[in-house]
C-alpha cells in the first residue's frame, strides 16, 4: 500500500492555491495526499482563511479523506512533511507595484522577474527560502522543496550555488504552457504521447524539438507557427503578446518563451508598458483588481470548485507543473517534465554549476536532464549567458548585503543600459521596499540621511 503524503504549501493563502488544491484532488489515487498544510504570514491571515474553507470544501465535494490545516507558524507545519512547495510574494502585490513603477518612471522596463523589479523580488526572496530550508533540514530533511515562487531561475541559482540543500526543484508554468501551445497548433489527439526538448534559463527558454508518439513534429510546428496568417507564439497572461518577427524564429529554427519579448523588442515592450503606466494600468494593478474579485468569489460557501476566473490571474497550468513533479518523485515513475537544476556539467557548452531549465526525466531521486540536450544553441548562447551572468550576481548580493554587489547585479542586467539610471533606480527602490531587505539594513540607513 502506497505511503500517506504530507504536503506543506508555504504561501497557502495565495489565490492559486485551489489550482493547486484542484490537481492533489485530480491525481488522489496516483499520490494520496493525507495532510495538506496551509502556511502564511500574519499580512495574509484573511486571505489564508478564506482559502481554507474553499479547500475545505473542494475536499468535502470531492469526498476525500485528506486533512487540510492553516497556520501562521511553518514549523508547526513542517514536521513530518514529505513535500514543501513554495509561492510566496514577499511584500505582498504592493511590492509588486513598485517592482513596475520605479523602473518605468525612469524610462526602464518594469516587469516582476525580469530587470530591475526580478532582481529586487529576487533580493526580498531569496533569504526567505533560505530561512526555509534551514527549517526543513531541522525538521523534515527528507522532504522535497519545490519552488513555484518567482523569479524561479535565479532562486535556484542561489539555493544550489550558496547552500548544500540537494532536494530543491524549481518549476514553472510556462513550459507546460509551450506544450500545450504546440500540440493544440497541430491538432494533436488527446490520447498522443507529446514531448519536448527545452532548454535555457527560466523565463529565458527555448524549445529545439517536439516529438508526437516519439516523431519529431518540429518542422511541422515550425510552419504553423511562421504562416502568414497564424504568426502564433505561447503567451502569458503578464507578457503582451507582440509577434516575433517570422524571419527571424525561422532563422532560429527554434520556438522561443514569451519572455524573449523584453530581449528583442525592448522598445516595444517598453512603450507598452509606459503606456500603462502613465494610465495607472500596470500590470500589478491590474492584478490587484482580479484578486480582489476572485477573493470575494472564493468566500461564495456555495463554490466548492476552482473558478474559471482564476486563468485571468496568470498561473494557467500551475498545478500541472507542481503536481505532476510531486507525482514523478512519488511514483518513482522516470517520466518527462520541464524544471530549474544544477547543470552538473551535463550541458557541455556552458559553465558546470550554471542553474538551467531543462528537459529532465524525474524519479524518486529527483530530476536528470535528457541525455540528447547535450549542448545549448549557440546563436542563443549570448542572451542566455547574458541573463545567467545578472542571476549569479543577484544571488550574491540577496545574500551579502553589499551595496557595491548589488549595483554591480544591476548593471549587469541586459535591460538596464545606463550605470547612473542603474544607480538611482538601485537607490530608490532600496527605500521603497526597506522592510523586506534587512540584509541592506545598514545601505539602507545611509541613504535614508
Amino acid at each position: 500500500m502506497q505511503k500517506a503524503i504530507k504536503v506543506v504549501t508555504i504561501g497557502g493563502g495565495s489565490s492559486y492555491t485551489p489550482e493547486l488544491m484542484e490537481g492533489f484532488i485530480k491525481r488522489y489515487h496516483e499520490m494520496p495526499i493525507s495532510e495538506f498544510w496551509l502556511v502564511d504570514v500574519a499580512e495574509g491571515a484573511e486571505k489564508l482563511g478564506i482559502i481554507f474553507n474553499l479547500c475545505q470544501r473542494m475536499i468535502k465535494k470531492a469526498g476525500l479523506p485528506i486533512k487540510l490545516y492553516q497556520t501562521l507558524d511553518r514549523r508547526d507545519a513542517l514536521p513530518g512533511a514529505d513535500f514543501v512547495t513554495t509561492q510566496f510574494r514577499v511584500g505582498q502585490l504592493e511590492a509588486r507595484a513598485k517592482d513596475e513603477k520605479i523602473p518605468l518612471s525612469h524610462g526602464v522596463l518594469g516587469q516582476e522577474t525580469n530587470g530591475a523589479g526580478g532582481l529586487f523580488k529576487a533580493l526580498r526572496t531569496i533569504p526567505v527560502v533560505f530561512s526555509i530550508i534551514k527549517d526543513i533540514e531541522e525538521l523534515c530533511p527528507n522532504a522535497w522543496l519545490i519552488n513555484f515562487t518567482n523569479p524561479a531561475g535565479l532562486i535556484t541559482e542561489a539555493v544550489q550555488r550558496h547552500t548544500d540543500f540537494r532536494r530543491f526543484i524549481g518549476v514553472c508554468n510556462v513550459p507546460v504552457g509551450m506544450k500545450m501551445f504546440a500540440r493544440e497548433l497541430l491538432r494533436c489527439d488527446e490520447h498522443a504521447e507529446v514531448n519536448m526538448d527545452l532548454f535555457g534559463l527560466n523565463h529565458m527558454v527555448f524549445m529545439q524539438d517536439f516529438l508526437v508518439d516519439g516523431d519529431s513534429k518540429m518542422e511541422q510546428l515550425l510552419a504553423e507557427v511562421t504562416r502568414e496568417s497564424n504568426q502564433q507564439s505561447a503567451s502569458v497572461k503578464n507578457v503582451s503578446d507582440l509577434p516575433f518577427d517570422m524571419d527571424f524564429i525561422n532563422g532560429l529554427k527554434l520556438i522561443p518563451c514569451p519572455y524573449l519579448r523584453y530581449y528583442v523588442k525592448e522598445k516595444e515592450m517598453l512603450a507598452i508598458e509606459l503606456g500603462e503606466y502613465y494610465k495607472g494600468g500596470t500590470r500589478a494593478e491590474v492584478v490587484q483588481t482580479i484578486e480582489a474579485d476572485l477573493f470575494k468569489l472564493y468566500q461564495d460557501p456555495e463554490l466548492d470548485i476552482k473558478p474559471k476566473q482564476l486563468e485571468e490571474r496568470g498561473g494557467a497550468y500551475y498545478s500541472d507543473a507542481a503536481c505532476d513533479v510531486i507525482s514523478a518523485i512519488v511514483n518513482d515513475s522516470h517520466t518527462e517534465h520541464y524544471v530549474n537544476i544544477c547543470n552538473n556539467g551535463h550541458v557541455k557548452n556552458i559553465p558546470h554549476d550554471w542553474c538551467i531549465e531543462i528537459s529532465c526525466t524525474i524519479s524518486k531521486e529527483g530530476a536528470k536532464p535528457k541525455a540528447n540536450i547535450e549542448y545549448f544553441d549557440e546563436r542563443v548562447l549570448g542572451v542566455i549567458s547574458s541573463i545567467k551572468s545578472f542571476e549569479i550576481a543577484a544571488s550574491k548580493a540577496a545574500l551579502t548585503g553589499n551595496y557595491q554587489d548589488l549595483i554591480v547585479a544591476m548593471n549587469l542586467s541586459p535591460l538596464i543600459h545606463s550605470d547612473t539610471s542603474a544607480k538611482t533606480i538601485v537607490n530608490e527602490m532600496l527605500l521603497a521596499h526597506q522592510k523586506h531587505l534587512p540584509q541592506f539594513e545598514k545601505v539602507i540607513a545611509k541613504l535614508s540621511h
